[in-house]
C-alpha cells in the first residue's frame, strides 16, 4: 500500500532516510572506549569509525544521485539501505579493526547515498510554499534522532555490548528497505536518454556547478552547516573540559540546542504559512547566526563567558540554522528539476565537506583553556553564508527576496 505523498507517514519515511547518518554516528559514540578493549586497539584509533563513516557519507551522494535520475528514487532509496543494514551487520561481525573500518565505510555510504534521495524526493513531487513545509518538518522529525540515539546507544551497550548496538542498526536499515519498498511511489521522471556514464554524469554536475542560483544557495548551505558543525565538535570539548559540565548536563545542553533547531525548522513552515519568501527567512536566520557566533567571540576574546548568556546565544544559533537550511536548500533544487539527483548529491556532499573541514579545524585548533576555535570558526563561517547569501540574492527580484512569495517557482 503506498503512502500518500501529503501525509505525515510519508513526511517520517523520508526523515528516517535522511536521519541514518544520525544513527549511524550517534548510537555508535558511547561504545567507542568499549569497542577498543574489546578489538585491544586504544580508543583514539577506534575513534577512525567516525572518519571512515564521513568518508563513505560525503561520497556515495555523488553516485547515488546520478543513478537515482536515471533508475528512480525508490530502487536507489532501498538499496542504500540496505548497504547501510549489510555495512553494521559487518561491523557486529568484525573481529579486528582494519575489519570493522571496511565495514564503517560501506556503513556511510548507505547513509549517505539515503540521506541524498529525499531532497531529489520532494523536488519531483513538491513546488514553492509545499516543498518549503515539506523539508522543514522533515527536519524536524529528524533531529528527534540525535536526542535518543546517544541514550540507546548507552542502553545496548550496558545489556548486549557494542556488537548490539551495530546489530540495531542493521535492523534499523533494514526496516528502511521494508518501508521504502512498500510505501513509496516512484516519483522521479526518468529520462531514459539520461544514461549513467561518465560524461553524462559529469555533465549534469557542470550544469548544477555553472547554475548561479543554484551553486550560490549550495554554497549558503554549505556554509551554515560549517557553523553548525564548528558548535557540535566544539561544544563537548569546551563545555566539559572548560566550563566544566558533567557529561549528563552537557546531554541536556546539547537536547536544548537541538530543541532550538527544530523550534527554528517549525518557525519556517508557520513563516510558510504567512507567505513570507524562503529568502527573507534565509537572510532573518543568516543575520542571527552570524550575530550569535560574533557576540560570542567577542565574549571570549574579552574573557567573559558566563554560562547563561553563551547557552542563550548558542541556542540562538542553533534555532538559525532551522531557519536557514530547509530554505537554502529548496532554493538550491529548485531551477534544475530534470536532475534533482545530481542537485541534491552536490547539497549534500558540499555540506558534508564544510561540516567535516570545520569539525576537523575545531578540535585541532582547540587550545584546551578556551572556546576560541569553536566560536571562530561559527563566526568565520556564518559571516561567509552571509556574505555568499548577498551575492546570491542581490541576482533575484527585490520583492521575492525579502518580501512575500507572490508566484510559484518552478
Amino acid at each position: 500500500m503506498r503512502i500518500a505523498p501529503a501525509t505525515r507517514a510519508f513526511t517520517i519515511l523520508l526523515a528516517l532516510l535522511v536521519a541514518l547518518p544520525s544513527f549511524g554516528i550517534d548510537m555508535s559514540l558511547p561504545a567507542l572506549t568499549a569497542t577498543g578493549a574489546a578489538l585491544r586497539v586504544p580508543p583514539e584509533r577506534v575513534g577512525m569509525m567516525m572518519s571512515v563513516f564521513m568518508l563513505g557519507f560525503g561520497i556515495a551522494p555523488l553516485l547515488s544521485g546520478p543513478a537515482s535520475d536515471r533508475y528512480g528514487r525508490k530502487p536507489v532509496a532501498a538499496f542504500a539501505c540496505a548497504l547501510f543494514a549489510v555495512g553494521a551487520i559487518g561491523c557486529a561481525l568484525s573481529g579486528s579493526l582494519p575489519a570493522l573500518l571496511r565495514w564503517r565505510l560501506v556503513e556511510g555510504a548507505g547513509a549517505g547515498a539515503s540521506a541524498s534521495i529525499p531532497l531529489a524526493i520532494i523536488r519531483d513531487l513538491f513546488d514553492g510554499e509545499t516543498a518549503r513545509r515539506k523539508l522543514s518538518n522533515v527536519a524536524i522529525v529528524m533531529l528527534a534522532v540525535p536526542m535518543i540515539a546517544p541514550s540507546a546507544g548507552v542502553l545496548l551497550l550496558a545489556l548486549g555490548g557494542w556488537r548490539a548496538i551495530h546489530a540495531l542498526l542493521a535492523a534499523v536499515g533494514l526496516a528502511v528497505v521494508a518501508a521504502v519498498m512498500a510505501g513509496f511511489a516512484e516519483s522521479a521522471r526518468i529520462d531514459r536518454a539520461n544514461r549513467l556514464l561518465p560524461s553524462v554524469v559529469g555533465r549534469n554536475y557542470l550544469r548544477v556547478l555553472n547554475h548561479p542560483s543554484a551553486i550560490g544557495y549550495v554554497l549558503v548551505n554549505a556554509a551554515a552547516f560549517a557553523s553548525l558543525f564548528a558548535y557540535v565538535s566544539g561544544s563537548p570539548l569546551y563545555l566539559i573540559n572548560v566550563a566544566g559540565l558533567q557529561p549528563q548536563q552537557y546531554g541536556l545542553v546539547f537536547a536544548a540546542t537541538s530543541l532550538s533547531i527544530m523550534a527554528g525548522a517549525f518557525l519556517n513552515t508557520r513563516l510558510g504559512a504567512m507567505r513570507v519568501s524562503p529568502d527573507a527567512a534565509i537572510g532573518t536566520g543568516l543575520a542571527l547566526a552570524a550575530a550569535s557566533a560574533v557576540s560570542l567571540l567577542l565574549m571570549t576574546l574579552a574573557d567573559w563567558m558566563p554560562l547563561p548568556p553563551v547557552l542563550a546565544l548558542l541556542m540562538a544559533a542553533n534555532l538559525a540554522f532551522g531557519l536557514i537550511v530547509p530554505n537554502a536548500m529548496q532554493r538550491a533544487m529548485e531551477p534544475l528539476p530534470q536532475i534533482a539527483g545530481a542537485a541534491g548529491a552536490v547539497t549534500g556532499c558540499t555540506q558534508t565537506m564544510a561540516g567535516a573541514l570545520s569539525s576537523a579545524l575545531v578540535t585541532g585548533l582547540f587550545d584546551g583553556r578556551s572556546a576560541l576555535s569553536m566560536v571562530a570558526a561559527m563566526s568565520v563561517c556564518a559571516l561567509l553564508a552571509l556574505a555568499m547569501y548577498g551575492l546570491v540574492v542581490r541576482r533575484r527580484e527585490p520583492a521575492r527576496t525579502f518580501g512575500y512569495e507572490r508566484n510559484r517557482i518552478s
